[in-house]
Parts: C-alpha cells; sequence; structure tokens
C-alpha cells in the first residue's frame, strides 16, 4: 500500500494547556477519537477512520507521532526506512513525559489533552457523546478517557500499556486508580460498555490484561480475542493489530466480525442514542 495524501481529510490543530497537535477529520455526526498505534496515522489506520465515518460519525485523528499517510510496511517502504521510521516514532514515545510505557497504575500525562480534545469534538460535532478507540500503546487511553461522561464508547484494541516485560505488569493496564474508579462507577450507573480487542498469541497484549479488566468492570468489560490463525497472512508482524495491519476485510472472517462489532458499538452509543434524544425531543416516542 503506498502512502496516503490524506485526500478526503479535513486538517486543523487543536491547542490545550500549551501543547498544540495537528488534527484529520473526516466525515459528520458524533465524533470518535481515533488514536493510531507506532508508527503513526497509515494508510490502513485512515482506512479504520473512512469505516467509521460512513456508518454516520466524525472519525478525529490527533497526531501523537508518526507522519500521517505515511506507509509503514517494509514491503513498500523498504525494512530499512521502515524500521528506521518505526524507531524513531517509539523513541519519540520512550523520551517524552507525555506518555507512560512501564508504570503501573498510572495514566500517560497526553490522557488529559485527548479528554480536552473530546469535549472540543463533542461540543462541535454535538450527539449525545463521544466514542474513542486507542490502537496499541494507545489503547488504555481510551479506557482512561472513559472517566470522563461524555465519552461513551470507549474500545481498547489491543492495549499493549504497561509493557508487560514482568508478570505484575502484564495482569495490569495503563489507567490511574482513581480513573479506574470512575470507570467502573460509570459502567455500574451509567450502563457504559468498554469493548477489548486481542489476538489470543499476542505477547504485547497478554490475557492476564484481559483478566484484570473483566475482574475490574464485570459484564460491563466485552472481550473480543482471537485465534491468531485469523489475523491476515500478509502482514510483516505477528499477530496484533486487529483493526489494521492484521484486518481480512471480508465477511466471515473473524477480524471482519471484530470490526464490525466496534461499529455496532459506536451505532448503539453514539448514533441510536442521538436518533432516540432527537425523537423525545419531537415528541416522539
Amino acid at each position: 500500500m503506498a502512502d496516503h495524501d490524506l485526500t478526503g481529510f479535513d486538517r486543523g490543530t487543536f491547542a490545550h494547556d500549551g501543547v498544540s497537535r495537528r488534527i484529520l477529520r473526516r466525515g459528520t455526526g458524533p465524533a470518535v477519537i481515533v488514536m493510531a498505534e507506532i508508527p503513526g496515522i497509515t494508510p490502513k489506520v485512515l482506512r479504520f477512520a473512512e469505516r467509521v465515518a460512513a456508518i454516520g460519525c466524525t472519525a478525529v485523528l490527533p497526531v501523537l507521532f508518526g507522519e500521517p499517510g505515511r506507509d509503514a510496511d517494509p514491503a513498500t517502504a523498504g525494512r530499512l526506512k521502515s524500521g528506521l521510521y518505526t524507531a524513531s516514532s517509539m523513541w519519540k514515545v520512550c523520551v517524552s513525559r507525555e506518555f507512560t510505557v512501564l508504570a503501573r497504575g498510572k495514566s500517560s500525562r497526553v490522557v488529559t489533552w485527548l479528554r480536552a480534545l473530546a469535549a472540543y469534538e463533542h461540543e462541535r460535532c454535538g450527539g449525545p457523546g463521544v466514542g474513542a478507540v486507542g490502537m496499541c500503546l494507545t489503547g488504555g487511553f481510551a479506557l482512561a478517557m472513559a472517566a470522563d461522561e461524555r465519552l461513551l464508547a470507549p474500545v481498547l484494541s489491543q492495549p499493549s500499556l504497561p509493557l508487560a516485560v514482568t508478570r505484575s505488569r502484564a495482569g495490569r493496564i495503563d489507567i490511574s486508580a482513581e480513573e479506574l474508579a470512575a470507570v467502573r462507577g460509570r459502567c455500574e450507573s451509567d450502563d457504559l460498555r468498554v469493548m477489548g480487542l486481542r489476538f489470543c498469541g499476542d505477547r504485547l497484549v497478554p490475557g492476564d490484561r484481559f483478566a484484570y479488566l473483566r475482574r475490574e468492570l464485570g459484564d460491563a468489560f466485552t472481550a473480543v480475542e482471537l485465534d491468531d490463525a485469523s489475523a491476515n497472512p500478509a502482514a510483516v508482524l505477528p499477530p496484533h493489530s486487529v483493526l489494521t495491519e492484521h484486518l481480512i476485510d471480508e465477511p466471515g472472517e473473524p477480524t471482519r466480525a471484530a470490526l464490525d462489532e466496534v461499529l455496532d458499538l459506536f451505532r448503539t452509543r453514539l448514533l441510536e442514542q442521538d436518533r432516540g434524544t432527537a425523537a423525545a425531543a419531537g415528541g416522539g416516542v
């Protein structure tokens, strides 16, 4: 796949607390914050955003690292260039104080900025609330953002932090105790639903992490766990990226079914609730 020239996406910036970042947007309707995985907003992340926009939502992609639209597939860019690009994105994350890579029981500082972005996009796009998808390194961000009542549809796709270098880190996720308690409270009182996706053999997202989320969130946590054999065999890396690199976008494929579950969550929580609210305001049932 070649680089994406970002045609079809509006470009802008968003600033909060002295930090300004570039933003890509596509679509109309309630906002869904799409947070890319390392190395950044690749063409396949943009394709996922297009699917979000196609159901009637506004896909909002903050540029947290990397160059938007750049294809990191070694088959296209070459192994050396692809490796250097991925390494440079990971290095930026590791040295930034905005991201917490190893610590347990702690949210990354960038989550505060992302919550402000979600609040802004809710005001801008309307609807009952906002959705969010985090992928890999950003997976847990969607959970921490859900401490805010505006976040109605959090999706954790292969949440990989903290890095599972010890057993205790493998069984936790990057969210503070206070924010986790707030999310748990929303699950109990607001019927919040949290979705997580992973391949069963993915060492970056061990089963202990999803077991932890089941214990903490109970039935409010929906785990979509796929056999490694269902991953796209053309991908370079082992099964990991459910919605992008390892997606087989064909009817009947398990990864396509996982994608459809994510889109259905957005329909149910953002679009159907929005129509219900509008109908009630107009005197409907």
